[in-house]
C-alpha cells in the first residue's frame, strides 16, 4: 500500500473556492481522495480543477456542518473555512470580533465535534486543522484573528488528547505568509511585504500548495502516528 495514497477515502475541505483550500481540495483529490469542496462560495472553479463535488457551507453560522457526518461517511475533514477584520485594537468592534470568532473557531469546534460522532465509533478519521504563524505570534491590528488561531491550536491537541487512542488522528497546519486573498493587504503594501520577506529564510513567499501537500501527508497513513502537532510550513519563519 502506498502511505501518501488517499484512495478510497472521501474528504471535506471547508473554505475551498480559492486560495489555500483549493490548493488542498485539488491535491486530495490528486491523491485519490473523493473531495467534496465546500465553501459560502460557488467551488465549481475547484471541481473543475479536480475536486469531486462542492457543497454550500455558510460558517458565519457555527453550526453549518451539524446534520452532514450523518447522512455519508467522510473520512478526511479539513478545518480551511477562516475570515479576517483588521483594525487598532482601540478601534476594533464587537461585531468585528464574534463575527472571526464564529467562523475561525466556534465552527472548527463543532464541525470536529460533528465529525467525530460519526467517526469515532468506525475508530478511523483524519482531522486537519488549518492555524497560522498567529497561533504562536500577536501579530498586528488582528486581534480577533490572532485570538481565533491561538485557540484552534488549543484545540488541535485537546481533541488529540481524547480522541487519538479512539482511532482519531487531529493535527494543524500553521501556515507562513502565504499568496492568498487573506494577505492581499500586506503584499500591497510595499514597506510590509519587503519587511517580511527579508525575514523568511527561504527568501520567498508561500504559495498555497506548499500548505497543500503537508494536508496531503497529515491525510494520509504515512502520519498515523501523528498527533496534536501544529506543524510550522513557514519558509522557516519562526526559526529566525
Amino acid at each position: 500500500m502506498n502511505p501518501f495514497s488517499l484512495t478510497g477515502k472521501t474528504a471535506l475541505v471547508t473554505g475551498a473556492n480559492t486560495g489555500i483550500g483549493q490548493a488542498v481540495a485539488v491535491a486530495m483529490a490528486g491523491a485519490g481522495a473523493h473531495v467534496i469542496a465546500a465553501g459560502r462560495s460557488s467551488s465549481a472553479e475547484t471541481v473543475a480543477l479536480g475536486a469531486a463535488e462542492e457543497l454550500h457551507l455558510d460558517f458565519s453560522d457555527p453550526m453549518a456542518a451539524q446534520d452532514l457526518f450523518g447522512q455519508r461517511q467522510i473520512d478526511i475533514l479539513v478545518n480551511n473555512a477562516g475570515i479576517i477584520r483588521r483594525a487598532d485594537s482601540v478601534d476594533f468592534s464587537e461585531a468585528d470580533w464574534d463575527d472571526v470568532i464564529d467562523v475561525n473557531l466556534k465552527a472548527v469546534f463543532f464541525t470536529c465535534q460533528a465529525f467525530a460522532r460519526a467517526a469515532l465509533p468506525r475508530g478511523q478519521g483524519k482531522i486537519i486543522n488549518i492555524a497560522s504563524l498567529l497561533s504562536f505570534q500577536g501579530g498586528i491590528r488582528v486581534p480577533s484573528y490572532t485570538a481565533s488561531k491561538h485557540g484552534v491550536a488549543g484545540l488541535t491537541k485537546l481533541l488529540a488528547n481524547e480522541w487519538a487512542a479512539r482511532g482519531l488522528n487531529v493535527n494543524a497546519i500553521a501556515p507562513g505568509y502565504i499568496e492568498t486573498n487573506n494577505t492581499d493587504a500586506l503584499r500591497a503594501d510595499p514597506d510590509r511585504f519587503r519587511a517580511i520577506l527579508e525575514r523568511i529564510p527561504a527568501n520567498r513567499w508561500g504559495k498555497p500548495d506548499d500548505i497543500a501537500q503537508t494536508a496531503v501527508f497529515l491525510a494520509a497513513p504515512a502520519s498515523d502516528y501523528i498527533n496534536g502537532a501544529v506543524i510550522n510550513v513557514d519558509g522557516g519563519w519562526l526559526a529566525r
